[in-house]
């Protein structure tokens, strides 16, 4: 996290501080992370707000549920709580209960950490098991719907847990808590699994007891084969620490997740055509995002790719950001891969057909998996998640539904078999509708399979998030994006193209509003209109959006140095802090010296924001500027990593000498490394450190929020 110093209070929030004692650690953790502790780049960016955005503004969090009571209730002797950002924690959470309760006879529930008040983990009696599924999102920070619990877990004194009959035992709170946990990261990111790791080794501090290995899945190689072979190996200790008899143990025959029924004469005013959230709730977040008009212009000239320069105006919502933050744009599916499924399922001639879908479990998290009723339209298109390829235990449960014994084979062998599996779906990035298709594209080939099964087997479609490029001292109430069109063939299957959901959404919502732009017939069709046609007017297109906190941050004290490397679109939030410094410098600010490393293909042909940098750096003055790689306009490539190095003795002065700040945005897997590793090197070079003491360096400066990185795999 960036270094602050004490923020200076205001009266209201003295006031605050004084009625700490009487609220409980939700609402003072809401408090610390929006009022107390706010940062001086937050309150400077303030501005006057509608009497509709005063009406929005977030409230503490309400009291949550007490979990323990729930189990007793529904006879649970299981929690599986999830951390979950992108719906995949979520998935494996509920595939853990369910397995858990149908094949080990062991009843279990899931829980959504939000949901729940995780002060009475301290009440879970011994013979009962808690196991925890947690995302790491970022550079090792929680997802949205840990962020209370991990605020609980993480602070420096032991945590005022519920009274148990261990509350005479200081320190070891959670002596009776038994648990089992997986974690979900990216090792190309530092902090791989960073959330799952924290969590283990504070609950092991309050007396807890680890059932197994905790598992770690890695979303850079096979997080799904990594899942499924952790759970191979705590399955049997599970039962040992359940008391489950091997003359227990069923065959995991399938029950309904959901029931699905199709609805007659449902009034078109009472469905969810799209809509997303839940109608009654007034303020916009990520349960309820803000459908926002945007402009957009295309960056790239003279390039057969696109890049989307969106100004997304958030006037009136109630949403704010800090300039770092990241934005949620949710997406539309495409109409060519709607149409693939809906074919294959034999629903081409009812998918304006209303349909009511409903958890059956009634200790499910959430009694619908997406806004209901709706119709199998805007189920497919608005709602599950029909791009991401499907599960080996999709396969093998669609399998039982196949036309013919021949497909049946087949995609049981898929189901079984991981090299085949990994070859013919996961390299070759095969969605389920393109599956089905290959092995019969006879129309409602796969009709037998229940609308349930379907439901069960996809994830909810989830937001992409996307580094703000502009500046909230700037620009309060419009927030930029920069956004690359996602289209490519995997080398395993050539002939096949895949295109990203979300870039290539917003490339069809530019081309709605830009006729004259440049068509291309092999883009996937999309609905831009919205639902209920509300998404595309004169005014121009909207689409549904949330901000999310990050913390890439700068320097509280504008007049600190700071070294940015970011190529192509990780040049996004660099746009914002450049742009922020030179709003403060035309302000009578005093702004410390900015480099920007900056790299792409050609200067003429996706040097983004080329016409805006010039003047930026004369604003700044002094020693600022950009510094510039093309890589395919010499011989030998040249990158950022490259031209960093040919400035390495003065960015170490800037950086040992003037108390410099660091900021990487690209590419973790390679360009993040490099960069790393050059400065390591300076500390070697021009500070005369041993190898060792350089890597700790900059260790260290990562520690000391002297070091941040905004990177995706």
């Amino acid at each position: 996290m960036t270094q602050t110093t004490p923020a200076v209070l205001d009266p209201q929030s003295l006031f605050v501080l004084g009625t700490i004692g009487t609220i409980s650690l939700g609402t003072l953790a809401w408090l610390a992370r929006n009022h107390l502790f706010t940062s001086s780049n937050t309150k400077s960016k303030s501005h006057t707000q509608s009497d509709s955005a005063k009406k929005q503004a977030p409230a503490p969090p309400k009291k949550s549920r007490n979990f323990v009571e729930v189990m007793e209730k529904q006879e649970r002797s299981v929690i599986v709580f999830y951390g979950s950002q992108t719906g995949t924690a979520e998935e494996y959470a509920a595939r853990i209960a369910k397995e858990a309760s149908q094949k080990y006879n062991v009843s279990a529930m899931t829980a959504d950490l939000e949901e729940y008040d995780m002060e009475h983990l301290s009440q879970l009696p011994s013979h009962k098991l808690a196991i925890f599924v947690l995302a790491t999102y970022g550079e090792g920070e929680p997802t949205d719907n840990a962020v209370q619990f991990w605020d609980m877990i993480t602070q420096e004194e032991t945590p005022e847990f519920a009274e148990s009959d261990l509350s005479d035992m200081p320190g070891k709170p959670l002596k009776n808590l038994k648990y089992i946990a997986f974690g979900l990261g990216n090792k190309t990111y530092e902090h791989f699994n960073e959330a799952i790791r924290v969590v283990d080794k504070k609950l092991t501090e309050y007396g807890a007891t680890r059932i197994g290995d905790r598992g770690e899945g890695d979303d850079d190689g096979s997080l799904e084969e990594d899942f499924m072979s952790w759970q191979e190996s705590v399955w049997p200790v599970f039962c040992e620490a359940m008391q489950v008899s091997e003359s227990s143990i069923g065959q995991a025959e399938r029950t309904a997740t959901f029931h699905a029924q199709e609805l007659k004469d449902a009034p078109l005013g009472n469905l969810y055509l799209g809509e997303l959230g839940d109608r009654s709730q007034e303020t916009y977040d990520a349960k309820k995002p803000y459908p926002a008009h945007m402009q957009s212009r295309d960056l790239f000239t003279n390039s057969d790719r696109h890049c989307l320069h969106l100004d997304i105006d958030i006037k009136g919502s109630g949403l704010r950001y800090v300039t770092g933050d990241h934005i949620a744009i949710w997406p539309s599916n495409s109409e060519t891969e709607v149409n693939r499924l809906v074919n294959a399922l034999g629903l081409t001639d009812k998918v304006d057909v209303a349909v009511q879908v409903d958890a059956i479990d009634p200790a499910a998290p959430k009694k619908h998996p997406f806004p209901v009723p709706s119709t199998y339209r805007a189920i497919f298109r608005h709602y599950l998640d029909i791009a991401t390829p499907p599960t080996r235990p999709v396969l093998g449960l669609i399998a039982s539904f196949a036309p013919s014994d021949e497909t049946k084979q087949y995609l049981e062998k898929l189901s079984k078999d991981k090299e085949a599996y990994k070859a013919e779906v996961v390299d070759a990035c095969i969605n389920l509708g393109q599956l089905l298709e290959s092995v019969d594209n006879t129309h409602g080939a796969f009709d037998k399979i229940p609308f349930d099964v379907i439901v069960e087997s996809l994830t909810r479609l989830q937001p992409r998030y996307y580094s703000i490029s502009s500046s909230a001292l700037e620009s309060p109430d419009v927030i930029s994006v920069t956004a690359v069109t996602l289209k490519y063939s995997p080398t395993s299957k050539p002939e096949h193209t895949v295109y990203g959901v979300a870039t290539n959404y917003l490339w069809a919502l530019h081309q709605s509003c830009h006729p004259e732009s440049k068509l291309d017939e092999s883009f996937p069709e999309y609905n831009v209109k919205g639902p209920r046609d509300a998404y595309l007017s004169e005014e121009g297109a909207k689409a549904p959006v949330h901000v999310r906190k990050s913390n890439f941050k700068l320097p509280r004290n504008p007049s600190v140095p700071i070294i940015l490397v970011g190529p192509g679109t990780g040049v996004a939030p660099h746009r914002a802090f450049v742009r922020e410094r030179a709003w403060q410098k035309r302000h009578g600010k005093d702004v410390g010296k900015t480099v920007l490393f900056f790299g792409c293909r050609r200067s003429d042909e996706d040097f983004l924001y080329k016409d805006e940098w010039p003047e930026l750096f004369e604003t700044l003055g002094g020693e600022s500027r950009i510094v510039t790689a093309f890589s395919r306009e010499t011989d030998q490539k040249v990158y950022v990593q490259h031209r960093l190095r040919e400035c390495g003795e003065e960015m170490w002065k800037m950086i040992s000498e003037q108390g410099a700040y660091i900021y990487v945005c690209g590419d973790a897997k390679r360009m993040a490394k490099d960069v790393q590793s050059a400065f390591i090197e300076f500390a070697q070079t021009y500070g005369d450190q041993s190898a060792q003491d350089a890597e700790q360096y900059v260790k260290d400066l990562r520690t000391k929020g002297r070091y941040q990185e905004d990177v995706w795999a």
